[in-house]
């Protein structure tokens, strides 16, 4: 088992869950700012503990085993159908002026 490997298999969720904030936010908890190495080993970890420890399917997330999750226009239409109750996403008023 590589470093890295062990590193993820071990990680606690508290500590991902740091790393993914700091990753989205570019700072850590307490305001300090990431350099920019800083944020892209960040974001490795995030994706490295994304793909072997929780198992996705949102769009844009890492699946397991490391795939990206690109999900069709069709299929987001229908999850928001879904977890919206129709399927109509948002109604706007034509306001002539």
């Amino acid at each position: 088992m590589t470093d890295i490997t062990k590193l993820i298999d071990e990680l606690p969720q508290e500590a991902y869950l740091r790393m993914l904030s700091a990753a989205e936010l570019g700072k850590w908890d307490d305001g300090t700012v990431l350099t920019e190495a800083q944020r892209e080993y960040a974001l490795q970890v995030v994706m490295l503990y994304q793909a072997r420890r929780l198992d996705q399917d949102e769009h844009f997330t890492i699946g397991r085993g490391g795939a990206i999750n690109e999900l069709s226009k069709s299929e987001l239409k229908r999850r928001m159908a879904k977890d919206f109750g129709g399927d109509t996403i948002a109604t706007f008023a034509n306001d002539e002026l």
